[in-house]
């Protein structure tokens, strides 16, 4: 019996396999930490035939204590959430620091249907990128759509992030 993949890797892996060839030519690394997305950005990348010379791994820091354990200092989760900015940048550097990648991502923001403020409501996402050569930074995205929607976008959107860093020239 075929079996066919789910439609999220059908739609996303395009994006994943120029992202993997991309690390690859520049000779690069990629370290991520996962919180409203759950580990999908790090299956979507590991699912591209030759992720391993390039993936180091991903880490799950659904929690506060699982991003104090990666890194990400309280004092930045206490003075601007751990949906932030700030939050996203400091889970990028710390997966690439603590992994031993040229590049990290990190992601956290309120996928849904719980969870929402006033400030974050249902879709705020965070994607924060660093890279040995450019730093840390993090753009703030606001998607539509239920859970499985918001995660989908949050990955195609560090994809695209990921390709952005210029991983050809940098390092």
């Amino acid at each position: 019996m075929e079996q066919h993949p789910p439609v999220i890797f059908t739609t996303l892996y395009p994006y994943a396999r120029e992202v993997v060839d991309a690390l690859a030519e520049g000779g690069k690394t990629l370290a991520v930490a996962e919180s409203c997305t759950g580990g999908l950005l790090g299956a979507v990348v590991t699912s591209v035939p030759g992720a391993s010379m390039v993936f180091v791994g991903g880490l799950i820091t659904y929690s506060i204590e699982a991003k104090l354990c990666l890194g990400v200092p309280r004092e930045v989760m206490d003075r601007y959430g751990v949906v932030s900015a700030e939050c996203a940048a400091e889970m990028a550097r710390a997966a690439a620091v603590f992994m031993g990648a040229d590049v990290g991502v990190g992601i956290t923001g309120v996928a849904g249907p719980g969870g929402a403020t006033r400030e974050e409501p249902r879709g705020a996402v965070y994607i924060g990128l660093f890279s040995r050569w450019t730093g840390a930074s993090a753009v703030r995205f606001l998607f539509e759509g239920d859970r499985a929607a918001v995660r989908t976008q949050a990955v195609g959107a560090a994809l695209s992030r990921i390709r952005s860093v210029g991983v050809h020239s940098g390092g």
